[in-house]
């Protein structure tokens, strides 16, 4: 579990490969409504579909895409997406360039780039299952919560230095490019990958889109783990924009302070994922998982409280370091987790169904908590999310397994 374990060449690409991507999604964070308001002059209403319209449409066209991935090689799905994010992504500064770019191209973009990202996410940790023994599959996904937080710390400054000088188009540019970059060290991996099962019925049919949640549904352990999940990122996310008018507006931070009160936290991530393993390895993953799980619920109440100055920008600080400190540990572990009891042969649609639940419950309360914003205020809109929040922790398993659960056609069956 210590940080210098060797999980070879190939995860190495693989690791590179989602830093690069990664690091240019921050790069670009908040490019896209800012070409919005800046290059289109777009209204709140507009901005506001871009975050959720986009993620939701994008969560309906990848339901097809997680069974049609189980049963084709995971590698060059990967390698695939990240062309599509990367062609995608190129016809904004091709449009901007040429002057017809529009909201309805910024739109459809975000839709295809969602789409992508649950697509790729449900291959990659499919792949991923095939290419570590289980033992060190917690060691490699806090790698990746590790260096998903570091990019996070790095991202965004540069890239509000790159949009303040060179516009926000720029770092579209950055982020497509990381995409190709991330295509072309999959396919330095090389090496040989097991075949997928063949499937039984020669054509989709209809009833199969439903599979990722008929086994999640039907797993006393996976069931409540999904439920929490789903439920605490999207209350959380919901949240977000409310704490930012209020920061913004009625408290009076400056842009560079709300960054900052943002930025600086998410070192807690970075610590919280290189402690997961220790923490498993002397606790045991059960007991890791239900209290970080537990802990993280508790901390955003107090964003319903900072007030104006160093006072309330310190208060949110180490609100939001505590919560993505216990994300940070609570994160590999739940992935690792998820994958040692998800059978092989159904890893794409499960990772596929928790995406797109999480997509779509995150757009549709996010929606809500405007309208909530609007009538309460951001503050008690942010504080009802909180309470909220506190519950979460009552959907978390009561025990858990990592024997993989088998898998028959037709009712959901019990453990």
């Amino acid at each position: 579990m210590s940080s210098g374990h060797r999980l070879g060449r190939r995860f190495g690409w693989l690791w590179g490969a989602y830093g690069t991507s990664a690091l240019g999604t921050w790069l670009a964070f908040g490019a896209f409504p800012l070409i919005a308001i800046q290059v289109l002059h777009a209204g709140p209403a507009e901005v506001a579909a871009l975050a959720s319209v986009g993620a939701a449409v994008g969560a309906a066209v990848a339901l097809p895409l997680g069974p049609w991935v189980e049963f084709r090689r995971k590698r060059p799905v990967l390698i695939a997406m990240d062309l599509v994010r990367f062609a995608a992504l190129l016809t904004i500064p091709a449009a901007f360039a040429l002057g017809v770019l529009t909201f309805l191209q910024l739109l459809l973009v975000s839709v295809v780039v969602a789409a992508a990202d649950i697509t790729f996410r449900a291959a990659s940790g499919a792949y991923l299952k095939t290419l570590l023994p289980a033992e060190d599959l917690l060691v490699a996904n806090a790698r990746f919560e590790s260096t998903a937080w570091t990019t996070t710390i790095i991202g965004p400054p540069l890239g509000g230095v790159a949009i303040g000088l060179l516009g926000p188009v720029v770092t579209v540019v950055a982020d497509a490019v990381s995409y190709l970059l991330s295509a072309l060290g999959i396919r330095a991996m090389g090496g040989p990958e097991p075949l997928p099962e063949r499937r039984e019925a020669p054509r989709m049919r209809a009833g199969d889109l439903l599979d990722g949640w008929r086994y999640i549904l039907a797993d006393a352990t996976l069931r409540p783990l999904f439920l929490n999940t789903a439920s605490f990122n999207a209350l959380v996310m919901a949240a977000s924009p409310l704490l930012a008018v209020l920061m913004l507006g009625r408290l009076g931070f400056a842009p560079w302070q709300y960054g900052l009160a943002f930025a600086v936290p998410s070192v807690g991530g970075l610590l919280g994922s290189r402690l997961a393993g220790p923490l498993v390895a002397r606790f045991g993953q059960h007991r890791v998982l239900l209290v970080a799980g537990s802990l993280r619920a508790v901390w955003p109440l107090g964003l319903a409280f900072p007030g104006p100055g160093a006072g309330g920008l310190l208060l949110v600080m180490g609100v939001e370091f505590g919560l993505i400190f216990c994300c940070g540990v609570f994160n590999p572990v739940c992935a690792t987790y998820r994958l040692q009891r998800t059978a092989a042969d159904r890893v794409a649609r499960t990772l596929s169904a928790w995406a797109v639940t999480a997509k779509a419950q995150t757009a549709l309360l996010t929606g809500i908590w405007g309208v909530l914003g609007g009538l309460l205020g951001p503050r008690t809109a942010v504080g009802l999310a909180g309470v909220l929040l506190l519950a979460t922790p009552l959907l978390l398993p009561r025990r858990t397994s990592t024997q993989v659960r088998g898998w028959e056609r037709g009712p959901a069956c019990a453990d």
